[in-house]
């Protein structure tokens, strides 16, 4: 604890004082030296530069102290910039250790050595030095130091900036295994000097027992060695040692000295006198200096990334040295004019340091954010508030050290989607793009709505007439403030639909590069809802701008007031009441927490398991309808009876105002389209305040319920703050997770009155209020946007499509149980994208809003839905899976969710029970105290159920061990009896040849560690193996019924080719699961590893078996699908044993499982695809290692209907508690797994909120994509709607309700149209057997005939004239409209065709 106390003070408190320095003992002494005077040079430098310096404030100066600090952040950051690209792309070298290269230089060189004064033994001569550049082994050549001398620090190093490196995304340092061989060779060979002549004495090494071998080196080349040895210790230590060793290569023309320079204090006596010390190999980096010049560089990009901050490309470091040279300019100019005195200047000196320090090393990290940009946000936050605050910029150290102002990228996106959303009525962005695209359209709309305005205002108008341009700008005001509302703030999918239609031919030229099979159907699913919404408006803000306009121009809402207004006003309130309290509170699962039960149920209330989806109930319709009258007409008309008052009232008035009015109509339009859950309030509230409150305070109603809605927005987050700091410190339910919580907690009591302060502020700003480590005392965070997480973090699915081949050979990819169970999320992903706006709009989830979250909670799924976004139509969300199996405190909140309160008799301290259907006074007090609210219980989604049995249970006897082989082989039998290439592999001579052994009978498999009498059918007890008779004897029948079921007849009698094919793959099957099995079939442990090595297609091949690579398809069509069909057939037999003992019915069962079952390893690409295309069944076998249980499962997978129960949290408590783990694992540094601040409380679901926070800060098993969900996907709601509003919806509404009579009545003359429309409805539909109805039309007949037959496809009404019944299996909902001609050629007919239950 002291130690992690220490480190925080250090890293945390003091590096955000100073703006990222402090001293880390992990890095050795150049490193640390170079960040101290760095900092210092940063902070002393104005104040040498202005007062010892003295020199006048003039232009001249300024640009002397700019043009420094300029120059200065160029070289260090184009020397970064080299050495990151060198280590990139630069060739590697090895040469000897720094002793080995200071024995001497080539005696035929020109050399100079200098040397330390106590080091008088190195000036000696030397007949050579060893070869400067040889070949690298990959080993050597991965490692950035190979220093033998100091193999813990090397260990201790890579462990502390793996993570780093893995961050940045780097390649290994090295780059040998990428040179070619003759480029190594190349280094291979010496450098020989052309001039043989020298004049430089021979330096010899003292002691050196055997002379080194003489090797020739260049003579222009010069090595600088810079050894710093200050401490005692023999050997070189890396953490205490510089060491730079450059040598430098130039034309033999201009041959100079070599010289070899060292610092004053030298190696150690011991590190000269040990002379059987085998010189350790050191790994340098070519650096290109200038053309034919480079220089070898002993560093590591490790080293250089714990030196300086790196740029990933020229851009950033053109940014940083232009905030560099603001950050200078800006303080020269404020400490010129005298802004500070005495203390403050150093402190504002301070505040330069810290900013101009974190360009080149950022604060790691600070509390803001855990992402290593400090530097952008330090200077650009200082550049904007510094000439307006300059009191401000006193707190920065402070600030930063609290957390209290967030990244830039944060900050612009918090700060546009603020102004969004409070002054344009948008919805909340999903990333920077998306807000600057945002506030963008909304400024774009607003000036094209503001000219219009200004010129309907520009000239006074009367009562009696209002001009057309204002009535122009109203219907443009809806229809626009309509489409906007109706679009996502994310315009990715936007901009791809617009690319796929004006440029189709790059389209497809894309598409055709991608694997069909490997293509998510997920983006033209979103596509073509975009597409559908667009169609939509088309239609919609036509005819919503005509009825606009005409209701505007009719001067109804001047000529009617003030009763136009009175009604709309109490029309409003009743029905947002009704839609938005009295519906929603019926439908909880405790109204108003006294009632025990939902007073309005759906039908899957009272059902175990449903197994059909939803049914569509008559309070959901209302709701439904309530709610589009509501946002449809109230709101609409409400608004632009206060435009048509206020633009008759500002006619004359400054076109400010008419900004304003422009502003809030666009506002309040756009909130009404979104989302008018809370509209009703802010309008009564609006209404009783100004017109008897304050009503000398009022302006126009536009402008008051325009203020009101920013004001109660802000109401409303307070409302939630308060809730849940209540909730949370209640003394009767406090849950102290650690012995800080106990002391926090009357330590938090005096302190009250500051809390409620930091509560108003951090509403103010709409900023978290997090619990300091988990405990009673709440500190304010950073401003977040509403989807509060900077980063867009998704779960990465692990599977053989993204994982080395090595590591899917030598051990199983993804096996972990989070990455093989977050598919399970994935497609509830899928399914909530298809169902989640359409819920929202039934009221199953009940009142809504942006940032709210959810838990959707079942038998072993739970995952928190976050809602980002709310549009018109449209739901932006985010789920996180927490794990199936969790912690015990995750496992505690889980039944606090589950287990109900209505058995509850308590009251106080007694038990007098309660009355009948209400809750007892102790439940209905605990649910009062909870920061979350179960909305519905039975809330149906689509997903899968998984069944699994082990399978070592199923596999413990022999017997069944030796029935599992035995379908094993059928099923080889199968496969390879359907394949298509049956035939050729029959007529192939090669294959024939090798097949010869086995075509013999006495040909004998004798392999004991294959063939056992205990798991073989076929083995021969007396002959020790297996023959071709008694495989014969066994599983011929079955051969000749495959072969009998073939089109094309296949000789399969005992000698024929077929069976030795047969027999053949089925002693290769055998001899491969022996194989995988390590040749102990007979242990249960080793043949299921063998068994789940085959299923997941990985088969050692024997050399006996090498004929099988004659075609490959034998392994992937043949044998490995049998695998897997082995073990699904062996899970029938225990159900139905004696019918799979038939080959008829076996064959029917496998033909069947072919398709309609997916049976495939987890790992496979193809179970992904499976699962997320909605197959019905899915089969797999999964290895499970986990606390050390080694356990084989079969996983059965059934797509049903799901029932969740659905909590509603308070969203501050979640971005509180979110706030609080970010703050407490990246700037406090408490890595304990066992903190309080994760301990359960069931109050706030502590817990599971904490671990749904991105990783590595919680757990969660998987992340979605920010996904949008549309209501157009939702079937109820198209049912209600009956779809999109599109032309092809109208027109085909247009001939299937006015265009058929005319049709029937111009085909009467030669067709009885009684028959027909008693043909039509005769036309029924049976569910038990799939049979239906057809009917016939006759040319020339007065009368039609029925006829009757059973068919299991489309069935054809009149022959050929192409009127078509669906077959009743068809998932259709609605009647078709089918088209179809009559005998005398008239115009198309469309016949409403019905089916009868």
């Amino acid at each position: 604890m002291g130690s992690q106390v220490v480190q925080t003070l250090r890293q945390g408190v003091w590096a955000s004082l100073t703006g990222g320095w402090y001293h880390d003992p992990h890095q050795n002494k150049f490193n640390n030296s170079c960040h101290l005077y760095l900092w210092l040079f940063f902070l002393s430098f104005p104040f040498f530069f202005l007062y010892f310096c003295a020199l006048p404030p003039t232009t001249l100066a300024l640009s002397i102290y700019c043009a420094s600090v300029t120059a200065f952040f160029i070289l260090i950051k184009m020397v970064n910039y080299r050495l990151h690209v060198m280590f990139d792309e630069g060739d590697i070298v090895a040469q000897n250790s720094v002793s080995d290269i200071s024995k001497g230089v080539d005696k035929k060189s020109n050399c100079v050595a200098f040397a330390g004064p106590d080091d008088t033994s190195s000036q000696k001569r030397s007949k050579g030095r060893r070869e400067a550049e040889e070949r690298l082994t990959p080993e050597e050549a991965f490692s950035p130091n190979t220093d033998q001398s100091a193999p813990l620090l090397q260990r201790e190093q890579r462990q502390q900036t793996h993570l780093d490196t893995a961050d940045e995304g780097l390649p290994p340092s090295a780059g040998s295994e990428e040179e070619s061989d003759e480029e190594a060779d190349k280094k291979k060979e010496p450098t020989v000097d052309p001039n043989n002549n020298s004049s430089c004495p021979e330096l010899i090494r003292q002691g050196e027992e055997q002379e080194e071998p003489e090797e020739t080196y260049c003579s222009d080349e010069i090595a600088v060695v810079l050894v710093d040895n200050s401490g005692t210790s023999a050997h070189l230590d890396e953490s205490d040692t510089v060491k730079i060793i450059i040598t430098m290569s130039c034309d033999p023309q201009t041959c100079g000295c070599v010289g070899s320079l060292q610092e004053e204090d030298s190696l150690d006596e011991s590190s000269d006198t040990t002379t059987q010390e085998k010189p350790s190999r050191k790994l340098y980096y070519k650096l290109k200096v200038f053309p034919g010049k480079w220089i070898n560089i002993l560093y590591d990009r490790l080293t250089l990334l714990a030196l300086l901050d790196r740029n990933q490309d020229v851009k950033e470091n053109m940014v940083a040295v232009f905030l560099a040279f603001l950050v200078a300019f800006l303080g020269f100019v404020l400490l010129n004019q005298g802004c500070f005195k005495d203390f403050w200047v150093f402190q504002f000196c301070l505040v330069i340091a810290s900013c101009q320090y974190s360009l080149l090393k950022s604060v790691q990290p600070d509390a803001a954010s855990p992402i290593h940009v400090m530097s952008v946000f330090h200077a650009h936050l200082y550049l904007n508030f510094l000439f307006f605050f300059l009191g401000f910029t006193y707190c920065f150290p402070i600030s930063f050290l609290l957390g209290l102002l967030p990244q830039i990228n944060t900050f612009f996106i918090y700060f546009l989607e603020q102004i969004d959303m409070h002054f344009f009525g948008g919805t909340a962005a999903t990333g920077l793009c998306s807000a600057v695209y945002c506030i963008v359209r909304s400024l774009a709309v607003l000036t094209l709505l503001y000219g219009f305005c200004f010129g309907a205002l520009k000239e006074p108008w009367d009562e009696q007439h209002i001009p057309a341009l204002f009535s122009g700008f109203c219907a443009l005001l809806v229809v626009l403030s309509y489409h906007l509302s109706r679009q996502s703030s994310d315009p990715s999918m936007l901009f791809s639909l617009i690319k796929s239609k004006l440029m189709p031919a790059l389209g497809d030229s894309e598409a055709e590069e991608v694997d069909t099979d490997n293509v998510d159907p997920l983006p033209e699913k979103l596509k073509s809802s975009v597409k559908e919404i667009l169609l939509s408006d088309l239609v919609v803000c036509t005819v919503a701008s005509v009825l606009t306009f005409a209701v505007t121009a009719s001067t109804v809402f001047l000529s009617l007031r003030p009763f136009v207004t009175i009604v709309l006003y109490a029309l409003a309130a009743t029905v947002g009441f009704v839609t938005h309290y009295l519906i929603p509170q019926l439908r909880k699962h405790h109204p108003w927490l006294w009632i025990s039960h939902p007073v309005l149920k759906s039908k899957e209330y009272s059902q175990f398991e449903p197994t059909d989806d939803a049914q569509l109930m008559w309070f959901e319709r209302l709701y439904v309808g309530l709610l589009s009258f509501e946002k449809y007409i109230v709101y609409p008309a409400i608004i632009l009876s206060a435009l048509t008052n206020d633009g008759f009232a500002l006619s004359h008035r400054k076109s400010c105002d008419v900004l304003l009015m422009t502003v809030a109509g666009m506002k309040l339009l756009r909130t009404s389209f979104c989302n008018p859950s809370y509209q009703f309030v802010t309008l009564i509230f609006t209404i009783v305040f100004f017109e008897f409150d304050y009503s000398s305070a009022s302006e126009t109603f536009l402008l008051n319920f325009f203020l009101m809605s920013i004001v109660f927005h802000k109401l409303w987050d307070l409302l939630h703050k308060l809730h849940f700091i209540m909730v949370y410190i209640a003394p009767w339910q406090i849950a102290w997770g650690s012995a800080f919580h106990a002391f926090a907690q009357p330590f938090a009591v005096p302190h009250s009155a500051m809390l409620l302060l930091q509560t108003l502020i951090t509403t103010l700003f709409y900023t978290p209020l997090s619990p300091f480590l988990g405990s009673a005392i709440f500190i304010t965070s950073y401003p977040r946007p509403v989807k509060f997480w900077e980063r867009n973090y998704n779960t990465k699915r692990i599977d053989n499509s993204n994982s080395r081949l090595v590591s899917q050979v030598d051990k199983e990819t993804g096996c972990d149980d989070n990455n093989l169970n977050s598919i399970f999320y994935e497609y509830l992903t899928r399914s909530l994208q298809h169902s989640l706006c359409g819920d929202l709009l039934l009221g199953r989830w009940g009142n809504f809003s942006m940032g709210d979250c959810f838990i959707l909670a079942s038998d072993y799924l739970n995952a928190l839905v976050h809602i980002v976004e709310v549009g018109n139509g449209l739901v932006t969300f985010q789920l996180r899976g927490l794990e199936f199996r969790g912690t015990y405190c995750q496992q505690r909140e889980v039944e606090a969710i589950t287990e109900g309160v209505e058995e509850d008799d308590g009251c106080c301290c007694c038990e007098p029970g309660h009355l009948p259907h209400l809750l007892s006074c102790n439940a209905a007090f605990n649910l009062r105290w909870l920061a979350w609210e179960v909305t519905t219980t039975k809330y149906l989604l689509e997903g899968y159920s998984i069944s699994e049995n082990n399978a070592a249970t199923m596999l413990q006897v022999y017997d069944l061990r030796k029935l599992l082989i035995t379908y094993y082989l059928k099923s080889i039998i199968y496969y390879l009896v359907i394949n298509p290439k049956l035939q050729t592999w029959l007529k192939e001579q090669s294959m024939q040849e090798a097949l010869q052994p086995y075509s013999k009978w006495h040909h004998i498999e004798r392999d004991p560690a294959v063939f056992s009498v205990k798991i073989d059918e076929d083995y021969v007890h007396c002959l020790q193996g297996v023959t071709r008779a008694s495989y014969c004897n066994v599983y011929l029948e079955w051969i000749q019924y495959c072969a009998s079921k073939m089109e094309d007849p296949v000789d399969s009698d005992e000698d024929s080719p077929l069976v030795t094919l047969c027999f053949a793959l089925s002693v290769l099957g055998r001899r491969a699961l022996g194989t995988a099995s390590h040749n102990m079939s007979n242990s249960l442990e080793s043949f299921l590893y063998g068994f789940n090595t085959l299923f997941k297609g990985d088969f050692r091949i024997a050399s006996k078996d090498e004929w099988v690579f004659a075609d490959m398809d034998l392994l992937q069509k043949v044998v490995a699908p049998a695998v897997r069909m082995s073990l699904k057939l062996h899970q029938d037999h225990f159900t139905s044993l004696e019918e799979t003992e038939e080959p008829a019915v076996l064959h029917e069962a496998i033909s069947t499982y072919r398709s309609s079952l997916v049976i495939c390893d987890e790992s496979d690409p193809a179970w992904r695809r499976a699962v997320l295309s909605s197959r019905d069944t899915l089969l797999t076998l999964r290895h499970m290692v986990d606390d050390g249980t080694d356990e084989y499962k079969i996983i059965m997978l059934y797509k049903r209907y799901l029932s969740f129960k659905v909590i509603k949290i308070n969203k501050e408590c979640v971005r509180g508690l979110w706030a609080g783990q970010q703050q407490e694992l990246i700037f406090l540094r408490n890595r304990n797994p066992e903190r309080g601040s994760i301990q359960n409380s069931k109050q706030a679901l502590r817990n599971m909120i904490n671990s749904s926070c991105d990783q590595p800060l919680g757990y969660p098993m998987y992340v979605s994509p920010l996904t949008t969900s549309y209501m157009g996907t939702h079937k109820q709601m198209r049912n209600i709607w009956d779809g999109p509003l599109s032309l092809e919806s109208i027109r085909t509404w247009l001939f299937s309700r006015w265009l058929r009579k005319d049709n029937l009545t111009s085909c009467n003359s030669g067709v009885n149209m009684e028959d027909v429309d008693c043909a039509v409805s005769s036309v029924s539909q049976n569910h038990n057997s799939i049979t239906s109805q057809s009917v016939s039309m006759h040319l020339g007949r007065p009368r039609s005939s029925q006829t009757r037959h059973h068919s299991t496809g489309s069935e054809k009404i009149g022959g050929s004239h192409g009127l078509e019944v669906r077959d009743p299996a068809s998932k259709t909902p609605n009647p078709q409209l089918l088209p179809g001609r009559c005998g005398l050629g008239c115009p198309p007919l469309w016949v409403s065709v019905l089916t009868a239950p």
